[in-house]
């Protein structure tokens, strides 16, 4: 029994050297994993190609200098290692007519304005709008961080595609065509939801806004337009293409996210997809869950107060009074 136990205990302490051997090397290992990614890291210039902003944060009392709650502000990049920030310029989808054409564009040009406040007289010292690549490599080697523009959803063009100059001018390097809803130049990803389209695409103004981009120098954004638009941008651009922020769809079913035949013809455009990882568009499992809990709590709310949900087809079919009531 003396030499049983005398085994087992010698077989035990075998063990937890053995493993804590394992252990020290794993740990090990990863800190050289670690050090090997920091090193790349400060090495190459870094950037986030989609972050939106908020023109109350670019203010002479509250702007980006502070550590203000937001995810990206220059104190974090910093802390972060994140050298080039894309802030966007970003408006909803309103009304296609003249009176919401004017107020998208004013929202546009507020946060142009909000970029520049922040590059020209906030923080010029740390802080510099580049407009090419030559710019980004300039700026990142003064020791300033750099902002690029983006233009989410070009709504606000209007039917005066002349402006798709002026955003070029104030700084705008990318521009999706749509975003989550279709606007006057193409369909957005969200007609899969009742399979309502508008342009069956890009509309004709649409098709003559991908040659302004490329002759103004502004990349065609894919990461919120449908998949029929953003095949037909990507063959009539004559310049790579960018998707901002999307997810592999044959990870991840949602209409946000580029399938394989999209991945493949950006390939072949020579263009780049910028991965989000935004938990809706990597996985649907949460986002599944709590849509079905709030349908079965509207269903029970509607019911007691006698009240319909209408499809999102049948809202856009309102007047615009009853649209706004409801």
């Amino acid at each position: 029994m003396k030499r049983f136990l005398s085994a087992l205990v010698a077989t035990a302490i075998l063990l937890t050297f053995s493993g804590g051997n394992v252990n020290a090397q794993r740990l090990t290992d990863e800190a050289k994993l670690v050090a090997k990614a920091k090193k790349i890291h400060a090495k190459v210039i870094t950037l986030d190609t989609h972050n939106d902003i908020n023109t109350a944060n670019f203010t002479e009392t509250v702007n980006y200098t502070q550590n203000l709650p937001t995810q990206v502000n220059l104190p974090k990049m910093k802390q972060g290692g994140l050298d080039v920030s894309w802030m966007i310029v970003y408006t909803g989808q309103g009304e296609l007519n003249e009176a919401g054409y004017q107020k998208a564009y004013q929202n546009a040009i507020d946060k142009f304005d909000a970029i520049e406040r922040l590059t020209k007289k906030i923080a010029p010292d740390q802080i510099e709008l580049a407009l090419t690549s030559n710019d980004v490599r300039r700026i990142n080697k003064s020791g300033k961080l750099v902002a690029m523009i983006g233009v989410e959803n070009a709504y606000p063009i209007g039917t005066d595609l002349s402006r798709i100059k002026d955003f070029a001018e104030r700084g705008a390097r990318y521009m999706s065509l749509a975003h989550n809803g279709h606007s006057q130049l193409a369909d957005s990803n969200t007609g899969e939801r009742d399979n309502v389209w508008l342009h069956n695409g890009l509309s004709e103004p649409g098709k003559k806004a991908i040659y302004e981009m490329n002759k103004w120098g502004i990349m065609i954004d894919v990461s919120h337009p449908s998949k029929q638009a953003n095949i037909q941008a990507i063959q009539l651009s004559k310049a790579p293409v960018i998707a901002s922020h999307s997810s592999a769809r044959a990870l991840c079913d949602h209409s946000r996210n580029l399938d394989d035949e999209q991945l493949e013809l950006i390939k072949k455009n020579g263009g780049v997809v910028q991965t989000v990882a935004f938990r809706g568009y990597v996985s649907k499992e949460k986002s599944d869950l709590r849509s079905k809990m709030t349908t079965e709590i509207l269903k029970e709310l509607t019911e007691k107060e006698n009240f319909k949900i209408l499809e999102r087809a049948d809202v856009l079919k309102l007047p615009e009074t009853e649209r706004a009531e409801y």
